[in-house]
């Protein structure tokens, strides 16, 4: 590990402002341009077709985004093509500008204006190299003649704009900002706004771009103070920022960034782009929904925007992705969802206005992920408390509070042996098969309970003892105390402290009830069992010969 090597490549401004890092937050949402069919296209192994970028454009559009980065028409035929078709079928909305990107060259500039004719609202994202290494390395020209190359990209644009009779808006991006003297940077800036003369109601951007990421995020947030302090007409000039993410802070630079001063962000869904990638929007704008502000993107559907940007892009969205991956809503753990579970509870009994439930920043929901599927996951890690929720929500089973931890450890059991996930289905087939209506070694075949005289009950049990039919009778002071000396009397079986609870079953099975029943053998181990018929009484009894079998299984 050769780190001697390596050296800072980045230029701190020569005055600093720290005033923009007091701010807890920003106070609204940046403009927000998507770059996914430009930067996120270029950097894909197989670049999408004409009918693909189509369905990401109309998708970018619902989610909401008004400036959207097409292309670079003067690059291919496909890009061209793909501008000229939104054009001849209509589908820019009056609301919505298309942006397109060209290098400070006449030819590139002059081919990119054709593709435009008939676009009533556009960006023209006119960029050169600023940065030392570009400058010495590829150019190999000074620091005049760099700035030059981006007023005559101006001044052809202008040109060319005046010549068209549009009024398209104008972008200059110094590219390799991040690793171009700020005080230079600002020089080639202002004299490009020099030669728009941006106003007001007709804005010019400066986007200042991460490039490649250096630095430390805190240094690119000091950098973009400096620029929107001193970059001249700064009323009539939109200050953007188009971060990369090559030290993996590419939403960190963006957040400081906004809070230095920056109005505008460049990125992309899920954070696609070359090498490392852009910014990713979607976590950007979520962390800004997520602080209580409007982000003015909706990702209410966070699912089918996963599946069409894979499908389209090749890509995959990381399960472990910022609000958008399978697993980020996800506990696994014990005490993760027992905590989870019991927040749900206080909800529903608080029905507090603002959501602080444990290990959930924001409501699942409200990217349309679901809470027994998406949340609560149950693994050889989980504990009473996550399966519980799921067969209380799922199946409405509401075992009572040391059962659920006796099933707990039974999921556990099964989860550690097949070393799997256990969907919820497989959860209620398990809680099926080892406590409801069990009838190894004894089977409930019927039974009679009658009032005697003296209040008490007696209990007639017919049932089958490893597959024989026998009758036994006693009395007790209830229905299902006679029915228990009944079977202890005759089975020669003891057990005590009798534990019970019952409810009907809710979600479409409101016909049937559910019992269940622990006793407490000699020792003091616990043995559950569980009952389910359309009548609650048999269901108890079968609850208790359940509790009785499992007992006799060791269980």
């Amino acid at each position: 590990m050769h780190y001697q090597k390596y050296s800072k490549g980045y230029y701190m401004p020569p005055e600093i402002d720290l005033e923009w890092a007091k701010k807890d937050a920003p106070d609204h949402a940046p403009v927000w341009c998507s770059v996914d069919l430009r930067d996120g296209n270029q950097s894909l192994v197989i670049p999408m077709s004409l009918d693909e970028k189509l369905e990401f454009y109309r998708t970018l559009l619902k989610v909401g985004f008004k400036e959207i980065e097409v292309g670079f028409p003067a690059a291919s035929d496909t890009e061209y093509e793909f501008l000229r078709r939104l054009v001849e079928d209509d589908l820019i909305p009056d609301d919505v500008t298309i942006q397109v990107l060209t290098q400070a060259r006449e030819h590139i500039i002059r081919k990119t204006f054709d593709a435009l004719k008939g676009v009533k609202n556009a960006i023209v994202h006119v960029y050169n190299s600023t940065s030392v290494a570009q400058r010495e390395q590829v150019f190999k020209k000074s620091k005049d003649e760099i700035k030059q190359m981006a007023v005559d990209g101006a001044k052809l644009l202008r040109e060319l704009t005046e010549e068209a009779g549009a009024g398209y808006r104008f972008e200059y991006s110094p590219e390799s900002f991040t690793g171009t003297e700020p005080e230079y940077a600002l020089e080639v800036c202002n004299a490009v706004l020099d030669v728009w003369k941006p106003t007001p109601d007709r804005k010019a951007i400066i986007n200042l771009p991460v490039t490649v990421e250096m630095s430390l995020p805190h240094v690119y947030g000091m950098q973009i103070a400096y620029m929107n302090k001193h970059l001249k007409y700064r009323d009539a000039v939109l200050l953007s920022i188009h971060p990369h993410n090559d030290r993996g802070c590419g939403v960190a630079d963006t957040e400081m960034g906004i809070l230095a001063g920056a109005d505008r962000v460049e990125g992309t869904l899920f954070g696609n782009g070359e090498r490392t990638g852009n910014v990713d929007i979607i976590t950007v704008a979520m962390n800004l929904f997520a602080l209580g502000i409007d982000p003015k993107l909706d990702f209410s559907n966070m699912p089918a925007l996963c599946e069409m940007y894979e499908r389209v892009t090749r890509m995959h969205v990381s399960p472990r992705q910022p609000y958008a991956g399978e697993l980020v809503f996800a506990a696994f753990s014990g005490s993760h969802q027992d905590a989870i579970a019991k927040g749900m509870k206080w909800k529903e009994e608080k029905n507090p206005d603002k959501w602080t439930l444990p290990y959930l920043y924001i409501d699942p929901k409200d990217v349309g992920r679901e809470y027994d599927g998406d949340v609560i996951r149950i693994n050889s890690q989980s504990g009473k408390g996550g399966v519980g929720f799921i067969m209380e929500q799922k199946y409405g089973i509401d075992m009572p509070k040391k059962m659920r931890e006796d099933f707990g450890y039974c999921v556990k059991g099964v989860s550690d042996h097949k070393h799997k996930e256990l969907m919820p289905d497989e959860l209620y087939q398990i809680f099926q098969r080892e406590y409801v209506n069990v009838d190894t070694p004894y089977k409930l075949d019927d039974f009679l309970l009658k009032k005697e005289p003296d209040g008490s009950r007696k209990g007639t049990v017919d049932i089958f003892v490893n597959g024989k039919q026998r009758t036994f009778v006693a009395k007790g002071n209830g229905r299902l105390d006679a029915v228990s000396n009944a079977l202890q009397e005759n089975l020669g079986i003891s057990y005590k402290d009798l534990t019970y609870s019952e409810h009907a079953l809710e979600l479409g099975q409101s016909s049937r009830a559910i019992a269940y029943i622990g006793i407490v053998a000699e020792g003091g181990h616990v043995t559950w069992g569980a009952g389910m018929d359309t009548d609650i009484i048999t269901a108890s009894i079968q609850a208790l010969v359940s509790a009785i079998d499992r007992m006799q299984m060791g269980k």
